[in-house]
């Protein structure tokens, strides 16, 4: 496969040219990549008007993936679940957009849905379930959608999650496109899922729209993300598709990450599934080891490890040995792994790790989360707020969330009321302060 963008940028930087252009820097600097990093001179295409190399590396992505269009962002999945939300909010007209959420949403999902001024149904798991986690069931979401007063612009999942969780996707998508409305998933997670032996990517088990942050499970320098659309939604959105990036995107997108996942195409077509068939049974052993030496697994994304386990403490240990985690609270250590991770890093994090000295985390006995709405998204974070401790925000109205990334998922969203309860779970994961409507 071909790489118009990275052959283009190398070639421009093996030329030794007199750069009297943008950036600043000049090609030269401390971290050596700055030769590399140039702006749309002639020949160089625009990311959101691409008509040369832009457009045939994207082209390329799209084979790859299996899709009718897939674009690039520079800016994460952020900025593609921004362009989702707007998308499936500009099919409505007449009355605002309703989306469908599971609750463990991203709160990107909550800014976009400000953005565009969408109601939210937030779609909460079936039993206890942490901050992470919302398995949603086909039976569930059929029931939802059976009795919602109207039909919502899509239905927003995330999958898999923070935790390695996987939905079922191809029954959630039918159960969407039952009820003549689209399903579309955050998998920033799981770029990588479309080429396991068995493809597990959501846009090959009938999601419509997707995001998958390259960057963060493939080898693709950070920033780097995609937007697929789905053959079945190519008339409907990729016409316009690339007007909607821009308006969420910088002018001034990043070369380097462009050429990264121009680069990433030829990996995926010729190294990755080698790199996938010495990894994976790695992984499965480390997995049996760890389960042998006491430790709880959870979650079913392959190149994700999920301890329960009292993951705070574990991760300061770890990291006295050179071992540093993705993610870690008082009941999960969650470990990342990518088809560029080696053999040897797992001999190394089970050796590390030994017998578990803990068992499972201490239970946690938090109430049931279900605050009240009283204002839409975007009129909550529009308004009017005030920062103050958490004890004095009972009774008030949420403005705009206080999270921590990761995993960047709020416990209470811009317009519910702050209860009890709430204050429960943002003392538990160690908020301090929150931001309420004036």
């Amino acid at each position: 496969m071909n790489t118009p963008i990275f052959d283009f940028v190398s070639r421009y930087a093996d030329g030794d040219p007199t750069r009297l252009h943008m950036p600043g820097h000049k090609g030269r600097g401390p971290l050596g990549v700055e030769r590399f990093d140039i702006t749309e001179i002639p020949g160089a295409d625009d990311l959101y008007h691409p008509g040369g190399i832009i457009a045939q590396s994207e082209q390329n992505a799209a084979q790859l993936f299996g899709t009718a269009c897939t674009v690039y962002s520079t800016e994460g999945s952020s900025q593609c679940i921004r362009a989702m939300v707007h998308l499936a909010a500009s099919r409505v007209t007449g009355e605002k957009p309703l989306f469908f959420a599971a609750r463990n949403a991203h709160k990107t999902f909550l800014y976009a849905a400000a953005l565009v001024d969408a109601e939210i149904e937030w779609l909460w798991p079936e039993g206890r379930t942490d901050l992470c986690s919302c398995p949603i069931s086909p039976a569930q979401l059929e029931q939802a959608l059976s009795t919602a007063g109207r039909t919502p612009a899509a239905v927003y999942v995330t999958s898999p999650d923070y935790l390695g969780n996987l939905l079922p996707i191809d029954k959630l998508a039918e159960v969407c496109h039952r009820h003549n409305t689209l399903l579309l998933v955050d998998n920033a997670h799981g770029a990588y899922l479309r080429f396991l032996p068995q493809d597990l990517h959501p846009i090959s088990h009938g999601a419509d729209l997707c995001c998958d942050s390259a960057h963060k499970t493939l080898p693709v320098v950070t920033g780097g993300a995609y937007l697929h659309i789905s053959q079945s939604c190519a008339d409907l959105f990729s016409s316009q598709v690339k007007e909607v990036m821009a308006l969420y995107g910088s002018t001034s997108p990043s070369y380097l990450t462009l050429a990264s996942l121009d680069w990433c195409n030829d990996y995926l077509e010729n190294q990755i599934s080698a790199d996938l068939a010495s990894l994976l049974p790695a992984v499965e052993r480390a997995k049996a080891d760890l389960v042998a030496d006491g430790w709880q697994l959870v979650g079913d994304e392959p190149l994700k490890l999920t301890l329960r386990c009292p993951g705070t403490q574990l991760a300061e240990m770890l990291a006295q040995q050179g071992i540093f985690c993705e993610y870690a609270d008082g009941e999960h250590l969650v470990l990342m792994l990518s088809p560029a991770s080696a053999p040897a890093d797992l001999e190394r994090l089970v050796s590390a790790l030994g017998q578990n000295p803990w068992g499972g985390p201490a239970p946690t006995d938090l109430p049931p989360l279900r605050p009240v709405r009283v204002l839409s998204p975007r009129q909550a974070l529009f308004a009017p707020q005030e920062r103050v401790p958490i004890a004095d925000a009972v009774g008030r109205v949420c403005a705009a969330p206080t999270v921590s990334c990761p995993p960047a998922i709020p416990i209470v969203v811009s317009g519910e009321v702050i209860d009890e309860a709430a204050l429960a779970w943002l003392s538990h994961y160690g908020m301090e302060t929150l931001c309420v409507v004036k």
